[in-house]
């Protein structure tokens, strides 16, 4: 099967498409063509090897995590899913990739595609959706009434957490650019910072959350507009001792992170806040709940460009330019 695969970690372009053996299952597997593959900032870190001591990647590797198309064959554990069920899902850090014609995807990560998707939308939903439920639910167990910061709210991450933080009943914060006002106000952004005319920290007040998304003193400057009690989510960094125990990684790197994490968990500290590093994980059963979500429109995918297969490495190069509003999909069937 063609594949983009990564061959060895560097700066200069290691990435190339192949012709590799279509992958074999297991039991509790399932073998899936893909019609689709969304694409995230991750996709363009991970060739740098900044991710290589928390990342299950053996070069070469097949690139990209987020996925929709048709199961073709199931393990015999199998028992949610059948061949010929159009599914979605995220293969982030399971040691296989979803820029490619197939791919294997465990049973526990995959759900159904809304029936009201088609498989570029659902593509591009997997990564961007469970990091904002494993953050705005699970971390933050958001409630009703508290405020969300969500800043960059045009991108990729930005447009689904909005909408989410707004399904949970939260009010939003949010920077954008001048262009993109009407498009993060309609996603339910409540307040709107124009960061090329204003500092969010001296607008926004008394905030119960922040979701890191923006890499730089952002967070740092984030702390300025919570309340006491509150907490910093970051998608980006510091990486904290937490998530080292939590990839059971050994004592060095339980330090070493520990020590990135330190400047902003002692400015956190000072104003009764938390602060804690989000690595987004595979799990079919809350991207079924979201599955249900947009079945009832409740969220709407947000897609800025689709790009053809062949053109996976451009794709690649144009999101890493930072402009994209929304997501940026690969079509490959």
């Amino acid at each position: 099967m063609k594949a983009l695969v990564l061959k060895r970690y560097g700066k200069s372009d290691q990435l190339a498409f192949a012709d590799i053996p279509k992958p074999t299952i297991k039991p509790n597997e399932m073998l899936v063509q893909i019609y689709a593959a969304g694409l995230n900032p991750v996709d363009n870190k991970i060739p740098t090897g900044n991710y290589k001591p928390v990342l299950h990647f053996q070069l070469p590797a097949t690139m990209g995590s987020d996925l929709a198309g048709l199961v073709t064959e199931v393990g015999s554990q199998v028992t949610r899913f059948k061949p010929g069920d159009a599914v979605f899902a995220s293969i982030f850090d399971l040691g296989t990739g979803s820029l490619a014609e197939f791919a294997v995807v465990p049973e526990s990560a995959a759900a159904l595609k809304p029936i009201n998707l088609d498989f570029v939308q659902a593509a591009s939903i997997p990564m961007v959706g469970l990091t904002s439920w494993q953050a705005l639910k699970e971390r933050a167990n958001i409630q009703p009434g508290q405020k969300v910061f969500i800043p960059a709210g045009s991108g990729g991450i930005g447009t689904f957490a909005i909408q989410l933080a707004k399904h949970f009943g939260a009010k939003v914060g949010t920077t954008t650019s001048t262009s993109n006002l009407a498009l993060v106000r309609s996603l339910g952004a409540d307040e709107v910072v124009d960061y090329k005319k204003q500092e969010f920290e001296t607008v926004l007040h008394d905030y119960d959350m922040v979701l890191g998304t923006i890499e730089g003193d952002t967070i740092e400057k984030s702390i300025d507009i919570l309340k006491p009690g509150s907490r910093i989510v970051s998608l980006v960094g510091p990486l904290d001792a937490a998530f080292a125990r939590v990839k059971r990684l050994n004592l060095v790197f339980k330090l070493v992170f520990g020590l990135m994490s330190r400047k902003i968990k002692r400015l956190a500290k000072k104003r009764d806040i938390s602060y804690s590093f989000l690595f987004v994980r595979p799990d079919g059963a809350q991207l079924s709940e979201i599955g249900k979500l947009l079945e009832a429109e409740q969220i709407k995918p947000v897609i800025d460009k689709v790009f053809a297969f062949e053109q996976a490495k451009d794709a690649l190069a144009y999101l890493a330019q930072g402009r994209a509003k929304g997501k940026v999909v690969i079509k490959i069937v």
